[in-house]
């Protein structure tokens, strides 16, 4: 086994409006996440749940974390076998269900990754390599909810 990774982040709650949470509407969701050497993030929660829809919420930090993850492996894997990669995008989205008491979970997470790859001789390869991407994929293997993908492969 390899060593272990560690993160860590520091959080603020900065939604306090003058009477803490007197009561559910009184205060603001909104927070800031600080990492060191990087800017900060402001955050809330989603909209349905009396968020700040200008800022991003932890439900999009999810789905953007998997999506990130997946692009990274994706292109050194790519970068291994000699796929040249000239342009990712992707649109991924996510389901979360929320329950009768209030508690939820996601349901799946799906990518839609857009990939232009130099030359048409590599876009099988360039497909097949989605599979392998979301195999490694730390934050994929870490989640209990199934993480799709639907990749587009073009040349440019």
């Amino acid at each position: 086994m390899k060593k272990q990774h560690h993160y860590t982040i520091a959080m603020t709650w900065t939604g306090n409006n003058g009477k803490g949470t007197q009561d559910y509407s009184s205060y603001s969701r909104s927070h800031t996440i600080y990492a060191e050497n990087k800017p900060a993030l402001e955050c809330s929660s989603d909209s349905a749940f009396r968020g700040d829809t200008t800022k991003y919420n932890p439900e999009e930090l999810l789905v953007a974390s998997l999506s990130g993850c997946h692009m990274l492996w994706y292109l050194h894997l790519c970068a291994d076998s000699g796929i040249i990669v000239i342009a990712y995008t992707d649109n991924a989205k996510g389901i979360m269900q929320e329950n009768a008491d209030g508690s939820g979970e996601f349901q799946q997470v799906t990518l839609y990754p857009q990939v232009t790859v130099l030359h048409d001789s590599m876009k099988e390869k360039a497909m097949a390599l989605h599979a392998q991407a979301h195999h490694l994929c730390f934050i994929a293997r870490s989640v209990r909810f199934p993480v799709l993908h639907e990749p587009t492969i073009v040349t440019g």
